[in-house]
C-alpha cells in the first residue's frame, strides 16, 4: 500500500512544507530551532534532497498549524450530493436536506481517507438491467434471482447485507440515526461511486428491506437519486420494480415455497409460530414473510390483515417460539456504531498513523470524541506489535 507521503516525490514535498512554513510566518533557522533539527536538515527536506519522515511531518505540520492531510492532498473532493435530492422532488424538506448533506460528507470523507491512505476502492457493481416494458414485477424477480447468482448466494438467505454492499460490491454504506420518516437515501455520482445512507433508528430487518430496495435501484437506475420513506408506495414502474426486487433477493421464491412446506407440514392453516419462525430465518420483518407468502400464493390475500385484526404477532409470542436465540439488533447495537467496519478501519488508519487528529475525524465523520474512541477501542486500535503479523511490501 503506497501512501501519499511515500508516492509523492521529496521535492514537491519539500515545497509544499516551504510555502507551509512562509504562511506560518517561519524562518528557517527559528522552525529548525523549535524542532531542535539542523538547519541544514531542514533545507535538504524543503529542497527535496532528503525525504522526510512522518515523525518529522508530524512535528512540522504542528508547528506551521496545518495537518498532514492538508498538507498532501491532492484535490478536495468537491461532489455535493444534496443538489440531486433537490431536484427530485418540487419541496424538499429539511429533514431530507440534512440526511443529504450526511451522505454527502461521508461519502467524501471516506475518499479522502482513501486518498491519504493511498487505497483504491474497487467497484464490483452489478451489471445494470434497465427496467423494460412489461410485467415489471416479473422482471424484478429474474434480476433478483440473477444477481444473487452472480454474487454466489444461490437460495440461502442474506444474513448481512451491508457487508455484501460494502465489501463485495464496493457500494458506500453508512447507517446513521436520521428523521424516522426517511428508510434510506440512495445516490451515485462518477467520483464517489454508488451511496446509500440507511436509517439507525429502524430496526435491523427494516434497514435490510431498505437496503435491499435501494440495491434495486443500483442495479436498475443507478444514476437516479432515491429517498425511500417510511411508505414505500409502489405508484412507479421503478418503484414496483423496486419494491418487488427488495422482496425476491431477501425472499426468494423457491427458498420460500421450500422452507414454507416443511413448516406447515401437517398443518391445515397457517399460525403465528409458522409466521414467526419463516420470518427468523431469512432475517425479514413478521409482516413482509406474510405479505411475501401472499404474493407467492402461499397463504390467501389478507392474511396479515387478519393476523393485525386478532391481536397481531408480537415481540413476545416470538420469544416464546424462538427462546433464547437473540433477536438481531434487539438493542440496535449495531446501528449504535459510529461507522461501518470499512469506513472505521479506514478511519483508525489514519489516525494510528498521524496522518489525522481526533478533532478532524470528529469533524470529518460526524461523531463525537466518545463515539470516535469507542471506535478506536473496537477496532484495537493501541493494540501491541504482537498483535498481527507484518503484511508484505
Amino acid at each position: 500500500m503506497t501512501t501519499p507521503l511515500e508516492g509523492m516525490p521529496p521535492a514537491e514535498v519539500g515545497e509544499r512544507l516551504r510555502i507551509a512554513r512562509e504562511a506560518a510566518k517561519l524562518k528557517q533557522v527559528d522552525a529548525a530551532a523549535k524542532l531542535d533539527i539542523a538547519r541544514t536538515t531542514l533545507v535538504a527536506i524543503e529542497q527535496g534532497q532528503r525525504r522526510v519522515r512522518i515523525s518529522e511531518l508530524q512535528q512540522l505540520v504542528k508547528l506551521y498549524h496545518t495537518s498532514i492531510n492538508a498538507l498532501l492532498r491532492t484535490e478536495a473532493i468537491k461532489v455535493d450530493l444534496a443538489p440531486q435530492f433537490r431536484k427530485l422532488t418540487e419541496h424538499v424538506d429539511e429533514a431530507v436536506e440534512n440526511a443529504a448533506r450526511l451522505l454527502s460528507d461521508l461519502a467524501k470523507a471516506e475518499v479522502e481517507l482513501e486518498n491519504l491512505l493511498g487505497v483504491k476502492r474497487i467497484r464490483n457493481y452489478p451489471p445494470e438491467r434497465p427496467i423494460m416494458r412489461g410485467d415489471v414485477r416479473a422482471q424484478a424477480e429474474q434480476d433478483a434471482l440473477e444477481l444473487r447468482q452472480w454474487l454466489g448466494l444461490g437460495l440461502r438467505p442474506i444474513s448481512d447485507i451491508v457487508t455484501i454492499l460494502e465489501m463485495e460490491l464496493g457500494v458506500r454504506v453508512y447507517i446513521r440515526r436520521i428523521d424516522g420518516r426517511i428508510s434510506g437515501l440512495f445516490a451515485y455520482d462518477e467520483a464517489l461511486g454508488a451511496c446509500i445512507l440507511l436509517n439507525a433508528n429502524h430496526p435491523r430487518d427494516r434497514r435490510t428491506q431498505t437496503a435491499a430496495h435501494e440495491m434495486a435501484h443500483l442495479v436498475s437506475t443507478r444514476r437516479q437519486v432515491e429517498i425511500t420513506d417510511g411508505v414505500q408506495t409502489e405508484n412507479s414502474r421503478e418503484e414496483r420494480y423496486a419494491a418487488s426486487f427488495a422482496r425476491a433477493l431477501l425472499t426468494p421464491a423457491r427458498a420460500v415455497m421450500q422452507k414454507f412446506r416443511e413448516l406447515t407440514a401437517g398443518s391445515s392453516k397457517i399460525t403465528r409460530r409458522h409466521v414467526i419462525a419463516l420470518a427468523h430465518a431469512f432475517g425479514v420483518s413478521r409482516e413482509a414473510m406474510v405479505r411475501r407468502l401472499e404474493e407467492l400464493k402461499l397463504t390467501k390475500d389478507g392474511t396479515w390483515d387478519w393476523f393485525q385484526q386478532n391481536g397481531g404477532i408480537t415481540d413476545e409470542q416470538a420469544h416464546q417460539v424462538l427462546g433464547d436465540v437473540p433477536a438481531p439488533d434487539a438493542n440496535k447495537a449495531e446501528a449504535n456504531q459510529p461507522t461501518t467496519l470499512r469506513l472505521g478501519m479506514l478511519a483508525g488508519e489514519a489516525w494510528r498513523r498521524g496522518l489525522l487528529s481526533e478533532g478532524q475525524l470528529i469533524h470529518m465523520l460526524h461523531v463525537d470524541r466518545i463515539e470516535l474512541r469507542r471506535m478506536f477501542d473496537g477496532l484495537e486500535i493501541e493494540g501491541s506489535e504482537a498483535d498481527g503479523a507484518l503484511l508484505p511490501d
